[in-house]
């Protein structure tokens, strides 16, 4: 099978595992919330997923360098499966700390599970894009498979967070489990039949010494990344769907509307080269275009607090800020994830790919916590005001970044079919 086959069921797999991810952690979420258990519990449930995230990206990396990303991928989607099946035999009746301490160690496997499938993919795109794995003539088509495929996994993410809170409601915390172990199953089976080859393998000898990046640009945009995630991930893990809960909404409206704002940050991400088309014309994606947009990024969590304190509708104040968050960070995180991969070569994307990550993990362990913690303490207004902070952190990071890799945009947009 040919490299372009190859990734589109790497690609296909990632998307399956993808559902089940999102739809697990608003199983999660709703589950303990219903179950009296406060926000900082339910943060520490993710705390171990978020961790184990680390350290699969910077040893995964290495892993899938001197194997190909097929044996990543397995890994991930057997683990998967396994953690689902574990948590579906949690015990109603165990002891509060027994519990947390049990559904933390699923977590932890199926963060292991979501990293090494999520690199997996990211890495074969490096050594299948139109026009070849290097040189210029490849980096316009490049940064628009990259806003595709990233797109479509967090349009499909939302529709996990819609399933998972439907799946909860219609079949109970447990038959929703072993229905998506069952579905999971079925895609790692087509997927064994069909993948070969060693995409994404090193060609020469990969040191272990080499999963830690020595690149400055791939450092400070590995560290803009911690902080770009860890911004989101302090008011939507656990204060958003918390808060919402508090103002009256039900299960079904909770999921649905993380659901279509993932969905919709997927499909902004996707277009993110028409965006960046539309504001600048013949301006470049480039290190500059990265710290712009971060800029920009922290008005919206600081209009959000504003519009609050005046006493506007929360409902429909957080619709309406949270749609203008989605266009932001999806340009953000596209931008980044073009230029880690502009930044590397084929042959140790891999290696890149997987450290860049361990930082992305990074920063949603991080504000993972901060998101149960903050929230406890300083309410929905304070997980904003936490977000703006760690957004002008990624934007200060941002001034390091080089300008050389640029794309211009008007070519992003026509070198890919």
């Amino acid at each position: 099978m040919n490299n372009l086959g190859s990734y589109a069921l790497v690609t296909r797999a990632y998307w399956g595992f993808t559902i089940t991810d999102g739809a697990l952690r608003m199983l999660v979420v709703l589950h303990f919330y219903k179950l009296g258990y406060d926000s900082v519990s339910i943060a520490f449930l993710f705390l171990f997923y978020e961790f184990f995230g680390i350290v699969t990206n910077l040893f995964g990396g290495w892993i899938a360098a001197r194997s190909g990303v097929k044996v990543t991928l397995y890994g991930g989607l057997g683990l998967q499966i396994f953690a689902l099946l574990m948590l579906a035999m949690l015990n109603s009746h165990w002891p509060e700390m027994l519990s947390v301490a049990y559904v933390m160690a699923a977590q932890a496997l199926s963060g292991i599970a979501k990293d090494l499938t999520k690199m997996s993919s990211k890495s074969a795109i490096k050594v299948i894009v139109p026009g070849g794995g290097d040189g210029a003539d490849a980096e316009p088509a490049l940064f628009k498979w990259v806003a595709r495929l990233t797109g479509s996994k967090n349009a499909l993410k939302g529709v996990g967070f819609f399933a998972g809170g439907a799946l909860l409601a219609a079949f109970g915390f447990v038959g929703a489990l072993v229905g998506m172990a069952g579905a999971l199953v079925v895609v790692l089976l087509a997927t064994a039949a069909s993948l070969s080859g060693d995409l994404g393998r090193s060609k020469k000898k990969v040191k272990f010494k080499s999963i830690l990046s020595k690149r400055s640009e791939i450092n400070w945009l590995s560290a803009a990344r911690l902080f770009l995630f860890a911004s989101r991930d302090i008011w939507f893990v656990v204060g958003l769907p918390v808060f919402l809960s508090q103002l009256g909404w039900s299960f079904y409206s909770v999921g649905a509307f993380l659901a279509l704002w993932v969905i919709g940050y997927g499909f902004i991400q996707a277009a993110v080269p028409e965006i960046l088309r539309s504001f600048g014309g013949g301006g470049m994606v480039d290190g500059a275009a990265a710290r712009m947009w971060a800029f920009i990024l922290l008005v919206v969590p600081i209009g959000l607090v504003a519009a609050l304190r005046l006493g506007l509708k929360p409902g429909l104040t957080l619709i309406v800020g949270l749609a203008i968050f989605a266009v932001v960070f999806a340009v953000n995180s596209a931008v980044h994830s073009y230029l880690v991969l502009a930044y590397t070569d084929e042959d140790s994307v891999a290696l890149n790919v997987g450290f860049y990550y361990m930082a992305n993990a990074c920063g949603r362990l991080l504000g993972t916590l901060l998101s149960g913690v903050v929230f406890e303490f300083a309410g929905f207004q304070g997980c904003l005001w936490g977000s703006a902070a760690l957004v002008l952190a990624a934007a200060v990071l941002s001034l390091s970044l080089p300008r050389r890799h640029a794309v211009p945009i008007m070519a992003a947009d026509a070198g890919a079919e």
